[in-house]
């Protein structure tokens, strides 16, 4: 029995996925939460905060957005390919 994945739908959940993430992301800097939350996680990992979250802007939070959620599309396409030859 061959189990395959769809390419199509892989790369559609790994591009929503990675696309929701910095969805969310871009989200917690227009509410003014991202500095306190990048400090935490740098705090949870023992690693003095150096990082300055910049102040929100549209543009640049769409293009994170669309590029990370194509990335992740491609990923999701290449992940299933590789999938679907491992099980022939």
């Amino acid at each position: 029995m061959e189990h395959s994945i769809s390419l199509h739908k892989t790369g559609i959940v790994l591009g929503a996925v990675f696309g929701l993430y910095h969805l969310v992301w871009a989200i917690l800097i227009a509410f003014g939460w991202a500095q306190a939350a990048i400090d935490f996680v740098l705090w949870l990992y023992m690693i003095k905060p150096f990082i300055e979250v910049d102040a929100f802007n549209f543009q640049r939070a769409f293009g994170l957005v669309v590029i990370t959620a194509v990335f992740g599309y491609v990923i999701g396409l290449i992940f299933a390919q590789l999938w679907n030859w491992l099980q022939r």
